[in-house]
């Protein structure tokens, strides 16, 4: 998105954690760069002077509502901000109030997937739309379905695509339509550089195509160069493989989310595909194909083979 932005001539601010080798990246392509914490609204505040567009994202955290309302503040102040792009996530769509505060009984019947509660970080994005809602900036909300790249459908079933040249994943005959995240990225790059048509908007996103595990296999096998069997899996024990070893102990907060969407999707709750996409895009959205193509790890592992 930052490299979109440049190439139309437009002056960037990136806010960022480290002071790294990302940083330098930017700052070579263009970019000014300010180090800070989203969690200090010192330097929120310094980070937005001068801007009046801001795209406001953070990675899995527990303290993401925090970070929402202290640059929601900051971005108040000036009383001059034209947009604020908030990426946010498509199961926002469907937590309704009353789904919110339904029974248990209720929520895991209409959920599915042995579903009880929403994540914590799902709930930090319901909670970050009402204060954005509250605040009165002219906000518009990306509400992004499953990323293609998202560790789910990318780097935990590499191994076994690589090693047995099968597609190990709880989904059954469920089907998904993931959003590549370029898409999602010229997206939000569109409504910074005119963003009048967007305000107090709420875009739903889904990839173009929607899939089962099956069709999925037929790309794995296209990014890889290689046939591709879809092996479904229990639901319980590919969580505990894959998502509990990898990340319980030392990141529970993302380990907690990764599990929710992946009993979600278990239990059909992502079945849906839009033209929403195609339609900001002015284009054909980019397929799971294109965007597993590019992926980093397979494209190394292509290499490698």
């Amino acid at each position: 998105m930052i490299n979109m932005l440049l190439e139309n001539q437009y002056p960037v601010r990136a806010f960022v954690r480290r002071d790294d080798e990302r940083a330098d990246a930017l700052q070579r392509a263009g970019a000014q760069v300010f180090v800070g914490d989203l969690l200090n609204v010192a330097d929120v505040a310094a980070a937005l002077k001068g801007c009046r567009r801001v795209y406001f994202s953070m990675s899995l955290n527990p303290y993401y509502t925090d970070a929402t309302i202290l640059m929601a503040a900051a971005a108040r102040a000036p009383r001059d901000i034209e947009v604020f792009a908030n990426i946010s996530e498509f199961e926002q769509t469907f937590m309704t109030f009353d789904r919110m505060t339904a029974v248990p009984e209720a929520r895991l019947a209409w959920l599915g997937g042995s579903v009880v509660q929403w994540s914590p970080q799902q709930r930090a994005h319901w909670t970050s739309e009402q204060a954005l809602q509250w605040s009165g900036l002219p906000v518009v909300n990306i509400r992004a379905t499953m990323f293609a790249e998202n560790p789910i459908l990318s780097w935990f079933p590499l191994k076994q695509l690589l090693t047995a040249g099968e597609l190990h994943l709880p989904f059954g005959t469920q089907k998904i339509a993931p959003i590549a995240a370029y898409d999602v990225a010229e997206i939000c790059a569109k409504i910074l550089i005119d963003p009048s048509a967007h305000i107090s908007m709420s875009y739903a996103l889904t990839g173009p195509e929607l899939k089962d595990m099956h069709g999925f296999a037929e790309d794995y096998g296209a990014a890889l160069g290689r046939k591709i069997s879809y092996v479904p899996q229990d639901l319980d024990a590919w969580i505990e493989t894959y998502i509990n070893s990898a990340l319980a102990s030392r990141n529970p907060h993302t380990a907690d989310h990764l599990k929710t969407i992946t009993r979600l999707v278990a239990g059909g709750r992502y079945d849906v595909v839009s033209n929403e996409l195609e339609k900001l895009l002015g284009r054909a959205p980019k397929t799971i194909r294109w965007a597993l193509e590019r992926h980093p790890r397979f494209r190394e592992a292509v290499e490698v083979a």
